[in-house]
């Protein structure tokens, strides 16, 4: 007896198909955009005034046949502007604070740099699916480490000061007067110098199992002027040195830990009777169903790639995901001997949660 054939709807057929296109068309111009930022070329059109491929491979030293192929890529993905009337490419305010400034709270490069240096760890991820291995964070690409930076640091730069941190019971003033502070899993340090410079009577410590991004963070803090009141050291999450700390925070990485329980314990054995961790992770609800959306997309894209995989490659490797939502979280923390747990703030992209003894 055969198999009825399945009903195919025409519809939902052509919709799938035009989110393919959208899909593909978005894959194959993150390297595009990755080139745009690498070349100057969205910063030599920051200013917003018009201008041909000629003039934009002449301001950057780069070749037009290649520039004219890259402008209309960008001008089809809507990232330029493109006026057929003077035949000329700008790009709009909005497009310039997005792809142009560095130092906006809406710049996004960093984002596609590490998106594409993940596609190029492909085959070790593949791998890891057939054996259930892990693949170490430090076993990635470069890029993803910059690029991590480069997409994190706008948003901390944005929030942290203004808003999480003055969401945290008491914690503003206790580093205004003068605290010890830890960033752990602080990766090249783009949070550690932001609170540093912030708070000048407070001593950071930074500390993350990268040897290779502490020596960037040390180099960061260098040139921002914060010798002799930031340090940077290579340890893990379970074995960074000190106590008393006022603060202990942890940026977007808790849930890449092997043992996030047991980093918990020892964040309780560092921080002083009444201190504070500060935990800032991905945003997410507690059901799957309730992440099933373009930011939980992101979210879940970056841990199958690079989440999950370096919770794998560590020990215990519970592997909780950029998904794992506040409830799970919770759990978390109160296994390693925290008693109180809340959610101090949010924004679209971050939960923002206080533990305290």
């Amino acid at each position: 007896m055969s198999a009825t054939a399945p009903v195919i709807d025409q519809v939902k057929l052509d919709e799938f198909m035009g989110r393919f296109v959208g899909d593909l068309g978005a894959a194959l111009s993150a390297a595009l955009v990755v080139i745009g930022d690498r070349l100057g070329l969205y910063k030599a059109m920051a200013d917003g005034g018009g201008v041909t491929p000629e003039e934009l491979a002449q301001r950057t030293g780069t070749d037009p046949r290649y520039v004219r192929e890259w402008l209309s890529n960008q001008a089809a993905g809507g990232y330029v502007t493109y006026d057929p009337d003077a035949e000329r490419f700008s790009l709009t305010p909005e497009q310039s604070l997005a792809l142009a400034q560095e130092q906006s709270p809406a710049f996004v490069p960093g984002a596609f740099q590490l998106a594409t240096a993940l596609v190029k760890d492909e085959p070790a991820i593949t791998q890891a699916f057939t054996t259930g291995s892990g693949v170490g964070w430090h076993e990635h690409n470069h890029d993803l480490f910059a690029g991590t930076e480069r997409f994190f640091r706008p948003g901390y730069a944005a929030n942290l000061i203004s808003a999480w941190i003055p969401a945290l019971d008491g914690v503003q003033a206790k580093l205004e007067t003068g605290a010890l502070v830890a960033d752990v899993g602080c990766g090249h340090g783009a949070s550690t110098i932001i609170m540093a410079q912030a708070f000048p009577r407070s001593e950071f410590v930074g500390f993350d199992y990268h040897a290779g991004s502490i020596e960037h963070a040390r180099q960061a803090a260098s040139q921002a002027g914060l010798d002799g009141r930031v340090r940077f050291e290579v340890a893990t999450a379970k074995e960074f040195t000190g106590e008393g700390y006022e603060l202990v925070a942890m940026f977007d990485c808790l849930h890449d830990m092997g043992d996030p329980v047991g980093a918990s314990a020892h964040v309780l054995e560092a921080l002083a009777p009444h201190g504070t961790w500060l935990l800032v992770e991905p945003y997410a609800g507690d059901r799957l169903e309730d992440n099933l959306t373009p930011v939980g997309r992101v979210f879940y894209g970056a841990s199958t790639l690079v989440c999950t995989p370096a919770s794998r490659d560590q020990e215990v490797g519970l592997a909780l995901g950029a998904q794992a939502g506040e409830a799970r979280l919770r759990e978390v923390v109160t296994a390693g001997g925290f008693t109180r747990f809340r959610r101090a703030t949010e924004t679209p992209f971050n939960l923002v949660l206080e533990a305290r003894p």
